[in-house]
């Protein structure tokens, strides 16, 4: 089960927040609004987005936030957020201009903007002191805010995200890929097979990838576009690939678990010297998976970092 519960952003801009798990005891009065859920998340279920504070038995639960990266959705985070909320209070956010989530033209779409993004979610959802746990981009905005904001978080997963510079190369890639897709797809099976088996990127026929991508689709009028705007991802992406990103590393001062799937973006060297700079650094590797680590291996993405989990969440 799934509730949304809208956060305002940095600037104004609203945030769409899932919470899973039970829901507090509603005013049956108020159950009876239409809601759409994005899709991997419960649809239907029945009541308004959320604007209360949490059920007591909630606040008493260790709280976790997940952050999706670039292109992502909340809805990514289902199967991981499901486990979790059996004994946590787990939180998966739309980032801006992602999911259901404003996408302002006018909305800065700054390393800064997403930070504080995520440090209003932690306050206004009264999950702090939280976990982190992020994926690429939002593993870079996860560990950001523990640099800034250590009162707010006492633990930090990083999942397949570098800390080096990236460079103009890499945008122009990013750019170059963007132009390359065959927009609009005529079906969501045809969203599958060109993300699992014809991107150019696809080394080898991977269909996780093409469920990953079908749930950031959405059906238009001349078929299926994706729900965040290509241009807008570009702009935050060119916040981080030009710098390199160690200094804030060495400012986080929770435990921190490295982790990278065997053939994701995250090279090992890379990674070890991460945990090597982080203060309270930890290091765990997924095999068979690529750079969607917690969607390509979800039962090995769940024994990598349960432990680390446990151990930082049962510590007062």
């Amino acid at each position: 089960m799934a509730r949304r519960i809208d956060v305002t952003g940095a600037g104004g801009v609203r945030l769409a927040a899932w919470e899973f798990g039970d829901p507090p005891k509603t005013d049956p009065a108020k159950t009876d609004l239409p809601r759409t859920d994005p899709p991997g998340l419960v649809p239907g279920q029945p009541g308004p987005p959320d604007r209360a504070a949490p059920h007591a038995d909630q606040e008493r639960a260790p709280g976790v936030l997940l952050l999706h990266g670039l292109m992502g959705r909340a809805s990514h985070w289902a199967s991981t957020a499901r486990w979790l909320s059996e004994r946590h209070r787990a939180v998966a956010l739309d980032q801006r201009g992602h999911g259901q989530s404003d996408k302002p033209p006018q909305a800065a779409y700054t390393r800064e903007a997403y930070v504080e993004d995520a440090e209003a979610a932690l306050e206004q959802l009264g999950l702090a002191p939280a976990v982190l746990i992020g994926h690429a981009m939002g593993a870079l905005t996860a560990w950001q805010l523990a640099a800034k904001r250590p009162d707010l978080v006492r633990g930090l997963v990083i999942c397949d995200m570098r800390a080096s510079a990236l460079g103009a190369a890499s945008q122009r890639e990013w750019a170059d890929w963007f132009r390359a897709w065959p927009v609009p797809f005529a079906t969501l099976a045809d969203v599958r097979k060109w993300f699992g088996e014809d991107d150019p990127w696809v080394e080898r026929p991977n269909p996780a990838r093409g469920e990953f991508y079908a749930e950031v689709m959405h059906e238009s009028a001349d078929g299926w576009r994706p729900v965040f705007e290509p241009e807008q991802m570009l702009k935050s992406r060119e916040t981080w690939v030009y710098d390199a990103h160690w200094e804030e590393l060495t400012q986080v001062r929770c435990p921190a678990l490295v982790v990278r799937g065997l053939d994701g973006e995250l090279g090992r060297a890379e990674a070890q010297e991460m945990v090597r700079v982080l203060p309270r650094g930890e290091y765990a590797e997924v095999a068979d998976a690529g750079h969607l680590v917690h969607y390509d291996q979800p039962e090995a993405w769940r024994a990598a970092i349960e432990p680390f989990l446990d151990s930082v969440l049962s510590t007062p």
